[in-house]
């Protein structure tokens, strides 16, 4: 009895082995025909598991403000700031203080943040994934903060986003409101600690050479004094007078200073001085050691005094910029855009991920259909003869189709037909009773409604 064989290829032309198969359309049909069930089992498997996994996958959601560094109000001729150093170092040292370990902590804390993981992870743990879920970075590439380019540097302008990353949007927007306010509180702290610091450090100094200043008076006066001369040189030949003046001011400067201030104690250790020598007899020697070291003591005064002049200038530039941080007149840190609860989650991307799963499913079917191929010693093409029969024992026979076959054939291309017809209209008629009219989708789409 005589049996059909779905040879892939027919005894044509020359009786040789032959692989253009692997260039006709009708190969590959033939494999799917035969191995549909090894190409559709994994295909739907991948494709359900990936599919439930993405669908159950948690949204996170990102809620993120941005942050101006604005300059000084007041131009720099007029005032100087006291802080100098470049905006994107202090951002850096702000962010560092900010994502400190007991900061993060307090954080978390704060907000009750990963309730089902904390019974799970360690204070390390917790405080690693608060890292990773805050964001602080740049809003423009140029300006990064790890590229030290000459216009980052020369440019104080810049902007950054501060945001969080949660489950919860409302909680995200929360969480990321506290590090903006965290980060403009510890900028106004450092700044004014830094101007303050300065302040006080030549404060310090100016009193420091005030001290210095009312000691040589002290001697100077004393020398004079031992030699007959005025302590001072205000023109007074005698040292009643200058005794009187002396007496004078003091009472002309404690309505002013206090008792502990330097030029009061020099003052009074002047008055004191002119005292015991009033009371001693005078002596009127000229005794060149003693003028030697009275002209010595002069110069030293003089360079003291142009370095207090030079210290009290700068105490008071140093107490300009201190005003002018505390006024928050200086370069700041102003809130542009503030953390809202965001709509979508940026991840995960479920689109971008079942089009990688369905992918992933059609290669393991197409994966498993070709290694099952390749294992398969079955003879289905004049190739495989070949390799166990002589060639030339081989004679061709075409295959005759019956009516019969030829009628099936000719009622399967119409049924296909037919069918085609029916999805035509069927799709035809369903988008002319449930799709909006063509004009207004267009307008939908120009003003950017559909996303």
């Amino acid at each position: 009895m005589l049996q059909k064989i779905d040879f892939e290829d027919n005894f044509d032309g020359p009786l040789e082995e032959d692989r253009s198969h692997l260039l006709r359309p009708s190969y590959y049909l033939d494999i799917i025909k035969r191995r549909w069930l090894s190409l559709v089992v994994p295909f739907v498997l991948i494709a359900a598991a990936g599919t439930a996994a993405v669908l159950i996958w948690p949204p996170t959601y990102l809620s993120e403000g941005k942050i101006l560094v604005q300059s000084q109000q007041i131009p720099t001729e007029l005032v100087r700031p006291t802080v100098t150093s470049a905006a994107q170092e202090r951002i850096q040292v702000i962010q560092q203080r900010t994502m400190t370990r007991d900061n993060l902590i307090a954080i978390a804390d704060k907000f009750q943040l990963f309730p089902e993981k904390r019974t799970l992870m360690s204070v390390t743990e917790l405080v690693d994934l608060m890292k990773k879920s805050t964001k602080i970075a740049p809003v423009d590439p140029i300006l990064d903060f790890k590229q030290r380019t000459r216009a980052a540097m020369e440019n104080p302008t810049i902007v950054f986003s501060v945001g969080f990353e949660y489950g919860d949007p409302a909680i995200a927007a929360r969480v990321a409101n506290e590090l903006m306010t965290r980060i403009l509180n510890e900028d106004l702290r450092d700044r004014t600690s830094r101007a303050t610091d300065t302040s006080r450090f030549l404060s310090r100094e100016v009193q420091r050479l005030q001290t210095e200043n009312a000691a040589l008076d002290a001697k100077i006066a004393q020398l004079r004094i031992a030699q007959g001369k005025p302590a001072t040189t205000s023109g007074q030949d005698q040292p009643t007078s200058t005794l009187a003046q002396l007496k004078a001011e003091l009472i002309q400067k404690s309505a002013l200073y206090s008792d502990k201030h330097p030029m009061i104690q020099s003052l009074k250790r002047q008055i004191q001085a002119m005292e015991s020598v009033a009371q001693a007899p005078a002596t009127n020697g000229n005794d060149a050691a003693a003028a030697a070291s009275l002209d010595a003591l002069v110069a030293q005064q003089e360079g003291l005094q142009k370095n207090l002049e030079a210290a009290t200038a700068k105490l008071m530039a140093a107490r300009l910029g201190e005003n002018l941080e505390k006024d928050q007149q200086s370069e700041k840190l102003e809130v542009i855009e503030q953390p809202t609860a965001p709509q979508e989650p940026i991840k995960p991307h479920r689109p971008k991920l079942l089009a990688l799963t369905l992918a992933l499913a059609v290669a393991a079917g197409a994966g498993l259909t070709f290694v099952l191929e390749l294992t398969d010693k079955a003879i289905r093409r004049s190739s495989d003869l070949f390799t166990i029969v002589d060639n030339r024992l081989i004679v061709p026979v075409p295959y005759i189709a019956t009516k019969a076959e030829l009628r099936r054939q000719r009622r399967r291309r119409i049924a296909a037909i037919v069918l085609a017809i029916v999805v035509v209209v069927a799709l035809l008629g369903g988008a002319y009773f449930f799709m909006p009219p063509l004009d207004l989708m267009l307008a939908k789409a120009r003003a950017g409604l559909f996303r």
